[in-house]
Formats: C-alpha cells, structure tokens, sequence
C-alpha cells in the first residue's frame, strides 16, 4: 500500500512540477540554513572530554572579597597560596594545577632553529584526568612533582619540529636555558573547546590550538616563570608586588585548579571541605568577609566562561525562524497542491476510500517530497559549509564538518518539516465532500 502511495506521489509531481520544485526547494533551502548554523553551534558546544566531563570540577575560592570580585563571583582562577592549600590536603582522587606559561625552546638537534612557543606548567594528574593520548612515553609520576624534577611532556608538534616525528624520549631540550628530559610525545590531542586553562587564556582563546610543551608545577615556580595572565582584583587595580616572592604570597589570582570526584558524594564533600576551607581563612583573618565559594562541573564551567561565540547562537536561531518561515509558506503551497486534485479525492471517496486512506496518501507525499528535499539540502548544507569561514573565524570554521549523524538529522528534519506542514493541506483534503465534487465536475 506505501508503495503505492509513493507512486502516485511521483504521477502528482509530474503534473504539477512548479509547485513541487517550490516546495522542495523551500525545504532544501531552509533545512540547510539551519543545519549549517546547527554545525557551528554543535561546534562550538560540544563536549571537549565525554569520557571524564562528569568527574572534572573547577574549585573557586573568593579570595578578592565583596568590593573587589565579578558580581559576587569568586575569581574565575586560584592564588597560590588557596592552590597550593587546596593541593595538600588531598581531598579529592585527584588534583591538578595549571597555569599557561611562554618559553624559548632549544634542543640537542642541532639541525632544529630555537623559537619561543606556549605551553603550559602542570601537576602529575593532569595526564591521567584529562585522558591524554601518548604517541611515546608518558607522564611524570608525582614524586617528580615533588622533586622538582626537569621533565618535560611534548606535542606531536613540537616533536615533529625537534626530531622528525621520531621516539624522543630520552632526549633533552632546553626551555629558557635549562635542560628537561623528555619523559612523553603526546599522540594527537587537541580538545575543542580548550577546556583546561580557559580560565587564564579567556574565552576568546577557548577554539585555540593546545600548547607545545608541559612541565612540572613546582619546577615552573622554582624558575620563577610568571604566568601569561593573572589577575589581582576584578577592578584591574594591581597590588604593589616586588619580586617573585611576594607575587606567591599575593592574593592574585593566576592558577587554574582541576579535581576529579568520580561520585556525587565526593562532590558534596568537596563542595563542604571548600566551604569549611573558607571559613577557616576567615578565622585567621585572612578574609574580611563570609565563605565565598563554587564547585563547578566541567560543561557549566564552560557556560560560565561563555566560550560559544555570541554568533553562533545568534545564527542558530535566526537560521531556525528562517525554517518556520519556510514551513508557512509550505503549508500554502501544499494546500494548493492537494486542493486543485479535488475532483480525484471525490472519485476516489466515492469508490470507497476513507478518509484515513487520503490522509495517509497525502501525507505519504509530503514524506517523499521532504526527502527529495532533503537530499537538496544536503548539497546546499555540504555547500554552505564551505563558506563558514566568511561568518567566523577559521579556527572555529576548520571544525565544522558533515558526519553521519548530521546527514541523518539533515534528513529527518527535512522529512519531518515537510510532513508538519502537510498535516492541515492533507486533513483539508480528506474531508472532500465526494457527492459535491461529483456534482460540480459533472
């Protein structure tokens, strides 16, 4: 019987090729605006670690007090001295500290050219919590962190450059003039958005690539490398800080802190250990004002630092109005398509057929219309994306990309919209009045 429903689908589009070539370029166009849109926004939303994101948390601690923070928002990062605090009292599975860092790289190949790149100063956990791919070696162990040893985990970029793609492990480079032993190449390992340090880099860094090079926490400070960024106070205003000593001891804020807590209970504990953490220091005097805190988990996090460009979802909706627009007009058009076959639906009610029966072989047509639609709509979505990069910039553009699961949704929201929009057309033609139509056409 479908069958047959699609047949006569197909005779109806011969004799009334406008209409259908409307119809389905309505679809096909509206489809595509919105799937192009969708593409960017799914881009820019996504999970950038699905296997951990419900364990990662980012610890907060207000540290600049009610006259000086965002709003009442603690710092978006950690001082020194709540990170390294936080860091030894081992509340959590595990912790890690970041904080972004710049360094003039040198090697033993003596065919490389130094340069000066990004990476970032990390703890031990950061390899294991943030499931880091490695091509050769791996991470350093904790005890290194707690040496202060010169290791030093590379990107299959930088290791590309250095050594030609080839196991360095066990070879040296030189960061700033001193020597690191190479420990791990990690393997391809780019999260979109750059979830980690976000915190410093800011929002508008967040579709950057990750940097070259890791090292040790404690080994970073030993050297007294400063951070890329930090902050003192929301207002901008700096402390007088002299020297490197009395930056650790200041109340800026230039650290971004990770803990795994893989149950729910772990968090509630956590959540009360930062709240009781607070409070001591306001105890001691450190804090003139009440418990400030927040535990967020990794998708919220990336919310609050609102790195989904304002574009994207500002596209995405306006594309969306476009489909409902289209859909109206739709509506119109099918109902032209299926009311001028009028005098057919009453020969056809009065052999016998139900109503349900040219309810169905409507709506069977408005199926197959929408995915003939749909296949256009895939060309234009396959098009459209080609040209992303003229609306954002390349670093979001290069992640926009056709998968299976967007060709399948491409062509369910095609077949869907075009279904929507016939139900009133095919309802309108299902109560034909056979007798009348008889009548009037003789």
């Amino acid at each position: 019987m479908w069958g047959y429903y699609v047949e006569l689908a197909v005779r109806s589009s011969r004799r009334s090729k406008a209409l259908t070539t409307l119809v389905i370029v309505l679809i096909a166009v509206g489809v595509a605006t919105s799937m192009i849109c969708y593409a960017v926004f799914r881009a820019t939303t996504g999970d950038p670690i699905p296997s951990r994101s419900s364990e990662l948390y980012v610890p907060q601690i207000d540290n600049f007090g009610p006259s000086k923070n965002n709003q009442g928002e603690p710092p978006v990062a950690l001082s020194y001295l709540d990170a390294v605090a936080l860091s030894k009292a081992h509340q959590a599975p595990r912790l890690t500290l970041i904080y972004p860092t710049k360094w003039g790289v040198t090697s033993d190949n003596p065919l490389a050219s130094s340069m000066s790149l990004a990476g970032d100063a990390v703890t031990a956990d950061f390899f294991t919590m943030f499931d880091t791919p490695f091509r050769f070696g791996g991470g350093w162990s904790t005890d290194d962190d707690n040496r202060h040893a010169s290791v030093a985990v590379i990107s299959q970029r930088l290791n590309q450059r250095l050594f030609g793609g080839r196991n360095s492990v066990g070879h040296d480079i030189q960061l700033d003039g001193h020597a690191y032993r190479i420990v791990g190449v990690l393997d391809d390992w780019n999260p979109r958005p750059r979830f980690f340090d976000v915190a410093s880099t800011g929002p508008l860094s967040a579709f950057d690539d990750t940097g070259y090079l890791y090292i040790p926490f404690s080994r970073a400070v030993d050297l007294k490398k400063a951070s890329a960024t930090y902050y003192c106070s929301a207002n901008g205003s700096d402390p007088d800080i002299s020297g490197w000593d009395s930056f650790l001891r200041s109340e800026c804020a230039w650290i971004n802190a990770w803990v795994e807590l893989p149950t729910a209970s772990d968090v509630e504990r956590y959540r009360q250990y930062l709240r009781n953490y607070a409070e001591e220091q306001q105890r001691t005097g450190r804090f003139a004002w009440p418990a400030n805190t927040r535990l967020r988990g990794l998708m919220d996090w990336l919310a609050v630092q609102r790195v989904t460009p304002k574009a994207s979802t500002l596209s995405m909706l306006v594309s969306f109005s476009f489909l409902v627009i289209a859909m109206v007009n739709v509506v119109g058009l099918m109902l032209a398509r299926f009311m001028r076959r009028a005098p057919e639906i009453g020969v056809r009610r009065a052999l016998g057929a139900s109503r349900s029966a040219i309810y169905r072989q409507f709506l069977t047509e408005a199926a197959t219309i929408g995915f003939v639609g749909g296949v256009c709509g895939l060309a234009l979505t396959l098009l459209g994306m080609s040209g992303v990069g003229l609306f954002f910039e390349p670093k979001i553009a290069r992640l926009v990309h056709l998968d299976v699961p967007l060709v399948i949704l491409t062509l369910s929201l095609a077949i869907t919209a075009s279904l929507a929009s016939a139900l009133y057309p095919a309802w309108r033609a299902a109560r034909t009045l056979p007798a009348w139509q008889i009548k009037i056409n003789g």
